[in-house]
């Protein structure tokens, strides 16, 4: 079988793209079988009575939201409390995957119920097959096919089959990542604009694409190391997209310009329907209470679980943490590109996430770092992440989509 870094054709009996979608199906029958399980023991919630079959209970959480947003669109004036402070609605969602399900309801006729979750699978499908495309360019065959498995069967894979908008945006990202990484920076610049109509990465991804001019600009022309083997071939790629880097350095920095203008996007459009030029901004805080101070609800978290001086510790040691991870020889061997998605995508992260029991979940478009988990101690790892991650996506199901009164308000949300 052949196996040389960045070339995607695979000698043998079975296509390279059957093998993924054959460890992609095999996921969504385990997810499925979770689903199931926990739907069984689910009791009665704000959707349904116990025991609710799997079609309603994939329609959990969100969901609703979504579905409401194909159903009605959204609101042309903002709901208000008796003070006048934004409550929940469907500005916080994005419109590329309720648009999508709206369009194929419109073209089928199969109504509200069936298009959800089928969006949901062919896109998680399609995006396997490109995240395979994306780890072909720094690793052989089957540490390529091996990370797609830790993404598909991670704990929180469930979502790729529900009413939610992440299988379709991570599609999008794995695409774009791909074709900034063999330098088609123009065309990744229409896939950065839809992609930031999915979710929320327009910033994350301008940030990439800053750390990436900065880094080529910086280098210049300095030779890669002198590595042999499989090692050598993939710091030969990554040197390599490098070159491809440098060299295009004035559409990279256009696509940066793209992807910032994509983040401004749908705030703008949520100001141009409604009238508030905060009408984005409040929508997502109304689900946080109060108003968002970059970087420091990490802190607040952690010091209202701990207290104040073991929550700077918790933060100092999260920061050590995430330093020591991007030192590994593994993540290092990402290719510039994966690297500073990931980097850029923390940074986000740490200045506009709100630590929640969704935390989980964002951290799904971390995929690249399944490619360094597959090569450790040459995949044998693999023997205890992927069973490991079935009983903690059974967990995640169970606990987070799975509804039990935990708090005076509900339960915490997946």
């Amino acid at each position: 079988m052949s196996t040389a870094v960045g070339s995607v054709p695979v000698r043998g009996s079975v296509h390279w793209s059957l093998q993924v979608l054959a460890v992609f199906a095999v996921s969504r029958v385990i997810s499925t079988l979770l689903l199931l399980l926990a739907a069984s023991r689910q009791g009665s919630s704000p959707w349904s009575g116990p025991a609710p079959d799997y079609a309603t209970f994939v329609d959990f959480w969100d969901s609703g939201w979504y579905h409401r947003i194909y159903s009605e669109g959204y609101p042309t004036e903002l709901p208000l409390d008796g003070d006048g402070v934004v409550l929940h609605n469907q500005w916080a969602f994005l419109p590329l995957y309720p648009g999508t399900v709206r369009v194929l309801d419109l073209l089928t006729g199969l109504g509200g119920g069936a298009p959800p979750p089928a969006v949901s699978v062919v896109a998680a499908a399609a995006a396997s097959l490109v995240l395979y495309r994306l780890f072909r360019l720094a690793a052989a065959h089957r540490p390529a096919l091996a990370g797609v498995a830790v993404v598909v069967l991670s704990p929180v894979s469930a979502v790729l089959q529900v009413p939610y908008a992440e299988s379709l945006h991570l599609l999008l990202l794995t695409t774009a990542l791909l074709l900034v990484a063999t330098g088609r920076y123009y065309t990744a610049m229409p896939v950065a604009l839809v992609m930031c109509l999915a979710r929320p990465a327009g910033v994350p991804f301008a940030l990439m694409v800053g750390i990436l001019v900065v880094h080529a600009a910086w280098r210049g022309r300095r030779p890669a190391g002198g590595a042999g083997g499989r090692e050598g071939a993939a710091v030969q790629e990554g040197a390599a997209v490098q070159e491809r880097i440098r060299r295009g350095l004035v559409p990279l920095f256009l696509l940066g310009v793209v992807s910032s203008a994509g983040a401004l996007a749908w705030p703008a459009i949520a100001w141009l329907v409604t009238g508030r030029r905060d009408a984005y901004v409040d929508t997502e805080t109304a689900w946080r209470g109060e108003h968002l101070v970059p970087f420091v609800p990490w802190y607040q978290g952690a010091a209202a679980t701990v207290g104040p001086v073991a929550g700077a510790l918790v933060v100092a040691g999260l920061l050590l943490g995430v330093a020591a991870l991007f030192l590994l020889p593994g993540v290092r061997s990402l290719g510039p590109v994966l690297v500073a998605w990931c980097i850029g995508y923390l940074l986000y992260l740490a200045a506009f996430w709100d630590p929640q029991s969704s935390t989980w979940r964002i951290l799904l478009p971390l995929v690249p770092l399944a490619l360094a988990v597959s090569r450790v101690r040459h995949g044998r790892i693999l023997w205890v992440i992927l069973p490991l991650s079935v009983m903690l996506q059974f967990l995640w199901v169970d606990r987070l989509w799975g509804w039990t009164p935990t708090t005076p308000t509900g339960d915490y949300p997946p």
